[in-house]
């Protein structure tokens, strides 16, 4: 299998094993592979939550993706990237995004991982509402989360 792309929205899970396979299927020539898998949490802000809804707009989310991963391309010698982000109703402890990079030496890989989940975060449309004890809430991207993608700029 050559090196790949691979971008996803979806609902239902995804098969962490599997994904990886798949990254390290793609090229006997990468030595590295770094993947980042983000969870529901069962609190933030000091308050508990009991579950997360994620809405998306599916005729830019793909497209802000990809021009996502081509950034890091530009940046790191990268061999393949796979970015799946679920939406949707999720419950705590349930996988919500998973980002896997491969590259010849380790930090391209590192690098690239936290600046494709950094850009995600503040650049992609999707929209998140939480279930807390006080009831449903929209949450704002965080302040910290928009400073830190402004840092690889």
């Amino acid at each position: 299998m050559p090196h790949f792309t691979h971008i996803n929205v979806q609902t239902q899970d995804f098969d962490f094993a599997a994904e990886y396979k798949k990254l390290r299927d793609s090229s006997n020539s990468d030595g590295a592979i770094v993947t980042f898998v983000g969870l529901v949490r069962d609190s933030n802000l000091q308050k508990s939550v009991s579950g997360l809804f994620l809405e998306h707009y599916p005729a830019m989310t793909e497209k802000v993706l990809n021009n996502i991963v081509e950034q890091a391309r530009s940046k790191w010698p990268l061999g393949s990237v796979s970015v799946i982000h679920r939406v949707g109703q999720l419950d705590v402890s349930d996988q919500i995004v998973f980002v896997g990079v491969t590259s010849q030496h380790r930090q391209a890989a590192y690098q690239a991982n936290e600046f494709i989940m950094d850009f995600l975060k503040t650049q992609a449309p999707f929209w998140k509402k939480e279930t807390t004890d006080q009831g449903d809430k929209w949450i704002e991207a965080k302040i910290s989360d928009i400073k830190k993608s402004q840092d690889w700029c």
